[in-house]
């Protein structure tokens, strides 16, 4: 009998053979500042839940990364200038019962109750002190500003990276207890400084991200670890070999890192990418002809074990839905091929 796809993916998490190699591709359905206002405005949630729909529908994937956009806004990092190290230990647990955290819970069910029956269910978070940065960089659109709070503050970026923590860990416990929510793509990356050596790196920020990923492990045995290079940031690896995860994701192309590489990296665990997600590149121009082949070559490159295929990280927006149906095609069609 052939797999289910909540089973094929799950085979895949875990080592097995599958019967074919699931996809898991995804982008933003909000953008701009709106990523930041979904407890405001049941609009922006509205449109997020119907856009998730719509691309379920068209790509048929084998897996739902959940984006958070809408809730990208963690209020005492919204309501703060974020200029100096007073203003980061101004960064306080905002608590359960903050609308942030239960309206979050409730926008996630309804996600889960749409999808979670037929393909496993994945909920994008930030690693905390990402929280910052997404802040100034996607809603400030200040590219420089969170690099030197990180080398100015250190000390103040950490506990404000602890608070954080704080909630997110309540958020995944209320996730898991409230909805059918299958795991959890958690977002790290190296601070974008020469100053940020792993011994750094270590003392500062991986305390500030760690217990998180282990609650998450605890309430889950299916999490993703996704190492972001979006927009070409540059990440060392090594720094999150010990970063126990199901299955792995990291910029194959920024980083120089092939499939191959990684996985021994990770010690043979699960891995998911394959194609850059980058503007005018092969899933952005490339003819359907030359897609279907570099599908393919990924598929016979990476094998039948341990692999899902997918993209670096967030694919264009601007990109039709129906050029990653072409790749999930493929990925049905080689059922047949195998």
């Amino acid at each position: 009998m052939l797999q289910s796809k909540r089973e094929l993916l799950k085979a895949a998490f875990d080592g097995q053979e599958t019967d074919r190699i699931p996809i898991g591709f995804w982008h933003h359905f909000i953008l701009g500042t709106e990523q930041f206002q979904g407890l405001e405005n049941e609009d922006i949630r509205d449109r997020a839940v119907l856009g998730h729909k719509k691309y379920y529908e068209t790509v048929n994937p084998d897996m739902m990364k959940l984006m958070n956009e809408g809730f990208m806004g963690y209020p005492p990092v919204m309501d703060n200038e974020l200029k100096t190290g007073e203003d980061l230990l101004r960064i306080k647990s905002i608590g359960e019962d903050h609308p942030w955290i239960t309206e979050q819970v409730k926008h996630v069910k309804k996600l889960t109750d749409l999808f979670g029956k037929e393909v496993m269910t994945f909920y994008n978070v930030f690693a905390p002190v990402q929280v910052i940065r997404i802040r100034l960089e996607f809603y400030d659109l200040d590219f420089e500003r969170f690099v030197y709070l990180a080398e100015n503050f250190p000390e103040e970026l950490y506990k404000a990276g602890m608070e954080i923590q704080k909630d997110l860990m309540i958020l995944l416990k209320k996730l898991f207890k409230e909805t059918s929510l299958d795991g959890i793509y958690y977002c790290v990356q190296n601070i974008q400084s020469t100053m940020y050596t792993k011994e750094v790196y270590d003392r500062y920020i991986r305390p500030t991200e760690i217990e998180l990923l282990e609650l998450a492990n605890r309430l889950s045995d299916y999490n993703i670890l996704h190492i972001c290079g979006y927009a070409h940031h540059k990440n060392d690896l090594k720094f999150y070999i010990d970063y126990k995860s199901k299955a792995y994701n990291w910029a194959v192309f920024t980083e120089g890192v092939s499939l191959s590489e990684g996985r021994k990296l990770f010690k043979g665990k699960c891995i998911l990418g394959g194609f850059d997600n980058n503007p005018d590149t092969l899933i952005d121009t490339g003819s359907k002809e030359e897609v279907e082949a570099f599908a393919k070559k990924l598929i016979r490159e990476s094998g039948y074990k341990g692999y899902i295929l997918g993209a670096d990280c967030s694919i264009p927006n601007r990109i039709d839905d129906g050029r990653i149906r072409w790749i999930s095609d493929i990925a049905n069609k080689e059922l047949n091929e195998k």
